[in-house]
C-alpha cells in the first residue's frame, strides 16, 4: 500500500537556525534529508509521522574540514561527497570504502551520513566505521550543542540519546594511527541490507566494531584487549562470539551472522601479518 502525501505538513528552514527554532517551538518534527529511508516506508504505507522538517537545502551542514586536527564531517555529507573526498580519503578510508557499498550511484548522491546515523538501523553501513573511529556526534538545539561519543550514542534498537529538539549536526573524529579495515557481507557487494559488516583499526590499541549483529551497533572491548596482546586467533574469535548477539531474520540465522563474524576476524588478524 502506497501512502498518503495529503495529509503531511513540511517546514522549510532557511538556515540551520531557523531549523532548530522550528524544533523548538513547532515540535515534533521528523527531519528529512536524502529520504533514502523514508521514501521506503512512505512507498510501503508504513510511515506514520505526518509532520517533516526539510533539512536538504541547509549547505552549512555538507562541510567536510579539518578542525584541530580533527576531522569533522557535516551531517548531509552525502556518500558521495565522502567517495570523492581528498580528506576522508586520506584520514578515514574505511568509511569511504563503507560509502561505496551503500546502494547504486542514486543513492550515494542523495544518502546522507547523518541520516545513516539517525536511521538507527544495526545494518547501517557506516555506523561500525563510526564506532571503530571512536567518532563523536555533534548534537545541536536551539539552546546550544553538546558533543556525545558514537559508542554512546544508541541505547536501543533504533533508539538514540537526541532529544526531539535536537539535531544531528555533524561528527568528529580524531587522528587513527594504523591499518583501517572494513568488510561487508550480503547478499550482493551493493544495493543489498549488510549480513554482518565489520569495521576495525589495527594499532597499538586495536579497535573492533560490528553491526547486524546485535540490536546497535557494537564496540568489541574485550576482544580488543585480546588483540592487543597478541594471543592466537582461535582466542580473539572465541571472546568474540561472545560479544555479539545475532538474530535470525529474513536476511539470515544467527548461526550464519556468528560464523562470518568470526571469519571478517579471522581476515583482518590475517592482514596484520601480511
Amino acid at each position: 500500500m502506497i501512502g498518503t502525501i495529503t495529509n503531511r505538513v513540511l517546514l522549510e528552514p532557511r538556515s540551520l537556525s531557523d531549523a532548530l527554532k522550528m524544533l523548538r517551538d513547532e515540535g515534533p518534527l521528523t527531519p528529512m534529508a536524502g529520504c533514502t529511508d523514508l521514501y521506503v516506508s512512505l512507498n510501503f504505507g508504513t510511515l506514520r509521522e505526518t509532520r517533516f522538517l526539510n533539512l536538504w537545502r541547509l549547505d552549512a551542514l555538507r562541510r567536510i574540514a579539518l578542525d584541530r586536527d580533527r576531522l569533522s564531517i557535516g551531517a548531509l555529507a552525502t556518500y558521495t561527497d565522502l567517495i570523492r573526498s581528498p580528506l576522508v580519503n586520506r584520514r578515514l578510508p574505511m568509511l569511504v570504502a563503507a560509502a561505496r557499498e551503500v546502494g547504486g550511484a542514486q543513492i550515494q548522491n542523495r544518502g546522507t551520513l547523518g541520516g545513516n546515523v539517525a536511521n538507527a538501523s544495526p545494518a547501517g553501513d557506516t555506523l561500525p566505521v563510526l564506532a571503530a573511529a571512536d567518532a563523536a556526534v555533534l548534537l545541536e538545539s536551539a539552546s546550544g550543542q553538546r558533543r556525545v561519543p558514537f559508542t554512546s550514542f544508541y541505547t536501543a534498537y533504533r533508539k538514540t540519546v537526541a532529544r526531539p529538539d535536537e539535531l544531528i549536526v555533524g561528527f568528529e573524529i580524531e587522528r587513527i594511527r594504523g591499518r583501517q579495515w572494513f568488510r561487508k557481507v550480503g547478499t550482493r557487494a551493493a544495493q543489498a541490507i549488510s549480513k554482518v559488516m565489520m569495521a576495525a583499526v589495527d594499532g597499538e590499541q586495536p579497535r573492533v566494531a560490528l553491526g547486524s549483529v546485535a540490536p546497535t551497533v557494537v564496540r568489541l572491548p574485550r576482544t580488543e584487549t585480546v588483540l592487543a596482546a597478541r594471543r592466537p586467533m582461535a582466542d580473539a574469535q572465541t571472546v568474540l562470539l561472545s560479544e555479539i548477539a545475532p538474530i535470525d531474520d529474513l536476511r539470515s540465522s544467527a548461526e550464519y551472522r556468528r560464523r562470518v563474524a568470526a571469519n571478517l576476524l579471522a581476515q583482518f588478524i590475517a592482514g596484520r601479518r601480511a
